[in-house]
């Protein structure tokens, strides 16, 4: 039998996915993320805006092109959010967001198998993502994910660390729905890094509040044998008056002095961020303020995008803008964005950075470095393997790199 795994959203999703594809495995299944034929479809879906939830729904569609006749089974936040727009579709199992053992258990039921707890992720051969947490008590005024996802949970120390132990891969990315809550009895996130300090894979961190950016995190972040220099540190808005009408618990003023102390530790590091544009309480001058400090933090990468209406959010009930004022500012948020991508690279011309091989395609082996630049070097290179590189320019959707000599 073969089940396509697929997901929609977020690298918790992806990792949550990776957990179910390893559970149909152990249970005899030939298991894609790909879609394509198959005789069971599993869908993870995502709702954080209007678009990911019409996409979720869309995805029962594509995966019946594939194959009419076979079982769909859905799981994720677009159903946690409201099951019966898949219900309607006739697929034959739905399930949320919070409990995603569930759908893995259904499929080995309906074909006579059984699952018990879900195992740790399938791992690619290059990056595995650690979920270290899960859920999220900030409510921010735009965001439905913590009424989806439910309150914070930590998973312990020592369980991240044994699934780590466990991981044949060069990277591992810590993740999760709010990682900077992270919170194992009292011990929280710079506890749990300084427990990695001698692992000897590359460690990167998902996204980040400005609350958990302090001396004692990043000189703990320091004293990692390999730590990947880049950091999601998570904006939104770069008007204070905006931030505070969005639930933000931080100002301009506090976001770029995080940002300074970064830099302060890591010079090269990559700081990448999101920004949304045309939130209701946005007025032109606070949409400035968003474009000035792209160049002003040094950002080296911005996820733009526009205010989506989530109902049962504070934000839902807000005077939204006019269509066209959200998407001119997307437009000119979207290439500010693209002018700090290429400013950051460039700062980089003529520099040795590490680089982990991850495929060959069109004659370049493309990967990322450790600041999180997708570097493509010429020839092809052993996956998985980490080698120096020195960035020529530009190229493509990152740089052009070649390889040192050994």
């Amino acid at each position: 039998m073969k089940a396509v795994v697929f997901t929609l959203g977020c690298k918790v999703n992806e990792a949550e996915s990776a957990s179910i594809a390893a559970a149909l495995e152990r249970g005899g299944w030939e298991v894609s993320t790909e879609l394509g034929y198959a005789d069971v479809y599993v869908l993870n879906t995502c709702a954080v805006t209007r678009e990911a939830e019409k996409k979720s729904r869309q995805l029962v569609a594509r995966a019946k092109k594939y194959n009419a006749d076979a079982k769909i089974f859905i799981c994720g936040c677009a159903s946690q959010k409201n099951s019966a727009q898949f219900i309607d579709k006739g697929v034959f199992f739905v399930c949320g967001a919070r409990n995603k053992a569930e759908v893995a258990a259904a499929v080995l039921k309906e074909y006579g198998g059984a699952c018990g707890e879900l195992p740790y992720p399938k791992q690619s051969k290059t990056r595995a993502f650690i979920k270290i947490q899960d859920g999220c008590n900030n409510f921010c005024s735009y965001c439905i994910i913590p009424y989806l996802r439910g309150r914070e949970k930590s998973r312990s120390i020592g369980d991240i660390c044994g699934e780590i132990a466990k991981c044949d891969t060069p990277e591992v990315v810590l993740n999760g729905i709010n990682i900077s809550s992270y919170n194992d009895g009292g011990k929280g996130l710079t506890e749990l890094v300084k427990a990695l300090a001698g692992e000897d894979k590359r460690i990167r961190l998902g996204s980040l509040e400005c609350s958990a950016i302090t001396e004692e995190f990043l000189a703990a972040l320091e004293g990692l044998k390999d730590f990947a220099p880049q950091f999601h540190l998570s904006l939104q808005s770069g008007s204070t008056a905006v931030l505070r009408a969005m639930n933000r618990r931080y100002t301009r003023e506090e976001y770029l002095e995080k940002c300074a102390l970064i830099y302060d530790y890591f010079p090269g590091a990559a700081i990448t961020t999101d920004i949304i544009s045309g939130f209701p309480a946005e007025t032109e001058e606070d949409f400035e303020e968003s474009l000035s400090i792209i160049e002003e933090a040094g950002f080296a990468r911005v996820h733009a995008f526009s205010f989506s209406p989530r109902e049962g959010t504070a934000a839902y009930k807000m005077r939204d803008l006019p269509a066209e004022v959200k998407n001119e500012r997307l437009n000119r948020l979207l290439a500010a964005a693209k002018a700090a991508e290429s400013r950051y690279i460039l700062s980089f011309s003529g520099k040795t950075l590490s680089f982990i091989a991850e495929e060959y395609r069109d004659g370049f082996t493309c990967g990322y470095t450790g600041n999180y630049i997708r570097a493509y070097v010429n020839g092809r290179l052993q996956a998985g393997k980490k080698y120096d590189v020195t960035i020529l320019g530009e190229h493509a959707d990152g740089a052009l790199a070649e390889k040192n000599e050994d």
